[in-house]
Parts: structure tokens; sequence; C-alpha cells
């Protein structure tokens, strides 16, 4: 027996009186839970029941032993208890990472269904342009976008995206649209520092990778920024295709050199620990991929 079987078989033989009821009840053999208080006391360095042909009684020192068994016994039952409620209902502090803009066009949404669904969960999102770390920053789930690296990560893919150049049609009226990636040099480009963090673009011409540099006329620290600006008429930008779902059917802006775009990156939904995983953490995951997927700015028909 481990450290806390031969506390519950102490237990058992406080409330029975006897070594041989307590086996009986435990399903054991006698000589098992004798060894099992033999054990005990060799460890504390103490006697914890007097023997007679009565039966058993508790010594001085077993009677607080006996206390201290019952608390501990009893929170360790609870904490099982807890834990086994946590995989069974959604229920705790979720944590989920995911691209700024990602994060406020696509998620918002789904967060708050999810919360009115499941309202004994928490949740923190963390829209960030960067890729976390999920052990590090204690993040239950993160949507990340590119190829993933190996790692022990459980990842479902929910979609793809591109990265697309854009423009007003009253900045392309006024300046031209460029045919060629090699034309934006002669643009005014409006660079976003979360899109690259060096004023260059790569393009794929002919199955061929292609990179064009140049001087911005406005550099943005985020694509939202970026985006604005280009909807007001100040140049050209890059971003994510489902950034500008809204512009682009709305008339704000308009796609240039699509024929020049790098292949398009899956969209992963990850998590650390599968199946396993808390019920908050395998239904909001069940709950978000069935969305997402769903959804045309990631999934076009």
């Amino acid at each position: 027996m481990d450290r806390h079987d031969q506390m519950a078989a102490f237990l058992t033989v406080v409330e029975e009186r006897s070594l041989a009821a307590a086996a009986r009840r435990l399903n054991v053999s006698a000589p098992t839970v004798t060894r099992a208080i033999a054990a005990l006391e060799s460890r504390l360095g103490v006697a914890l029941l007097a023997r007679s042909t009565r039966g058993v009684q508790l010594t001085q020192a077993g009677k607080r032993f006996a206390q201290d068994c019952a608390r501990i016994v009893r929170e360790v039952a609870e904490a099982e208890r807890s834990a086994a409620g946590l995989h069974a209902q959604p229920r705790g502090l979720l944590t989920l990472a995911a691209p700024l803009l990602f994060g406020q066009h696509l998620l918002t949404p789904i967060l708050l269904d999810y919360l009115e669904e499941y309202p004994d969960v928490l949740l923190a999102g963390q829209f960030i342009d960067r890729v976390p770390n999920l052990h590090e920053d204690a993040v239950d789930v993160a949507v990340l976008v590119g190829e993933l690296p190996d790692s022990s990560l459980f990842a479902t893919k929910i979609g793809s995206i591109r990265r697309v150049v854009c423009a007003s049609p009253a900045y392309l009226a006024a300046h031209g649209e460029p045919e060629v990636p090699g034309a934006l040099v002669g643009h005014r480009v409006v660079h976003s520092l979360a899109d690259a963090r060096l004023p260059e673009w790569r393009f794929q011409q002919d199955g061929a990778p292609q990179t064009v540099g140049f001087r911005p006329r406005l550099t943005c620290a985020t694509n939202q920024a970026a985006i604005i600006a280009a909807s007001r008429g100040a140049g050209l930008t890059r971003c994510m295709s489902y950034q500008i779902a809204g512009q682009l059917a709305a008339g704000d802006l308009k796609l240039v050199l699509t024929a020049y775009e790098m292949s398009a990156m899956p969209v992963h939904v990850v998590y650390r620990e599968g199946r396993k995983a808390a019920a908050r953490v395998r239904s909001f995951v069940d709950f978000m991929v069935a969305r997402l997927r769903a959804d045309t700015r990631i999934n076009p028909a």
C-alpha cells in the first residue's frame, strides 16, 4: 500500500475497532492491514494502536494522528471530486490567445456566444500580434497563422488566409494600378510593422519567390492603422485577407497583384492536452472550430 492507502486502512481500523473487521471491509487480507499499520508506526516512530484480546485501542499519538488522517483523506477526496468536475463540466478560467484583428473581427462574437452557453466559464482573451508560448504564457488555447513547428501541441486546422495587397479605389484612380510587383517602387506604400518588420514584400512570379523592397510613405505599428490609412487613400498596403473583408464588400478597398500572391497560409487552433484537457478547453475548442470552419472569411465557398 502507498502512504494514502495506509492512512485509509488506519482510519478503517479506527472505525471498526478491529484489524480483522477492517480487512473484511477493505476486501483485503488481515496481514495486509497489519503490515500497513506497522509501516505507518515504523515511519512515524510511535505506536498508534494498543492491541488486546478485546480488539484495538488508540494510543494518545494514535488519536491525534487519526484526526489528522481524517482531515487529509477528506481533502484528497474533495480535490479528486473537484478535478473530476472540471473534466466533466466546463467551468473555471480559460485563457485564449489570437492575433489582434483575428480576435476582434472573427472571435469576439464566438466568445460571447460561448460564454452565454457556458456560464460557469471565465474567459481571458489576449489579442496580440505575436506567437505565444502556450506553456510559458499559461495559455489554454491559441489561434496560430502559418505553418506549425513540430511540437507537443494538439492542432486542428480551421481554414486558411492570404496576404493581399490593396488600396482604395480613389488612390488607384489617381495613381494607377500596379500590374507587376516591381511597379510598387513607384507607388505610395503604407507599411505595417505588424505585417513585416522590414520594408519589403514577398510575391510569387512564375513559380519562384520574388522580394520587392520599398521606401514607405507611411509606417504604422498595427495592421488596423495601415488599413484605415489605405482606406482613406494614403496608398497601397498589405494585410491578411480576412482583415479587410468588410472594406472589400463595402468598396472601400480593392485588391491588386492577386496573380502574384504567395500561397495561402493555414490557420490552426492549438491547445496542450488533447482530449485529456479540462472540459472548458475541450468544449471551447469544439465550439470555436465549428464556428470558424463555417466562416467564409477563412473558408471561402
